[in-house]
């Protein structure tokens, strides 16, 4: 039985978040898990429904408490689990919680599909014009650590927690890219059009 923290937002296993806890359930979901060193749940609300995955997490850091009782929280994601039921409120609490059993990750992503991976997010990035996180093939769970970086919706980024296999996040990820990049190419061609135009340019002539 796992307390719970849904949000309309995903936490990938070895993903840091900081929240700020205000609401007196949360508070006390809280103060439970630093005082019994317990894990709590985060499932995903998307689309006006709690879905049924979400990752296990722990305080990593209480960052501040102030004096009305709310706290700045550091959490760290461990492992995705599945739903199996779901209660509200918790027995004896003011929050939800639920029956939910972890699932095992499957680290079978190839060298060479992260390579190629890495160079479509670094186009990505230079289109963009915006610096590229420090990242390598060898990177544990580069899926997870690309899937917040590179644009997708909060439906796809629940997609990358619901694939259970390192290599379907990192074909997931291709294909969105794949899709992405084109586009992007061509709005830099058309700035680039536009930026030219009203100057003086310079033409070779057509042999014909």
């Amino acid at each position: 039985m796992l307390p719970l923290f849904p949000l309309n937002i995903v936490i990938y296993p070895s993903e840091d978040l900081n929240l700020h806890i205000f609401e007196p359930r949360y508070r006390q979901l809280m103060n439970d898990c630093l005082e019994q060193k317990t894990t709590f749940g985060m499932p995903i609300y998307l689309e006006n429904t709690l879905q049924t995955m979400g990752t296990e997490v722990s305080v990593a850091e209480l960052v501040k408490r102030y004096d009305d009782g709310k706290m700045d929280v550091r959490v760290c994601g461990s492992q995705v689990f599945k739903l199996t039921n779901f209660v509200n409120p918790m027995p004896g609490k003011l929050h939800a919680g639920g029956q939910a059993e972890r699932v095992a990750h499957v680290d079978d992503g190839g060298i060479v599909e992260k390579i190629n991976l890495l160079k479509q997010v670094a186009e990505l990035y230079q289109l963009l014009n915006v610096p590229m996180a420090d990242l390598t093939p060898s990177t544990p769970l580069l899926s997870y650590r690309l899937a917040h970086k590179i644009g997708l919706s909060l439906a796809q980024e629940y997609q990358i927690l619901v694939l259970l296999e390192e290599s379907a996040r990192i074909e997931y990820l291709a294909e969105h890219l794949a899709q992405t990049l084109p586009v992007l190419r061509e709005m830099e061609r058309t700035k680039e059009r536009i930026r030219l135009n009203g100057h003086f340019r310079k033409f070779d002539a057509i042999d014909f």
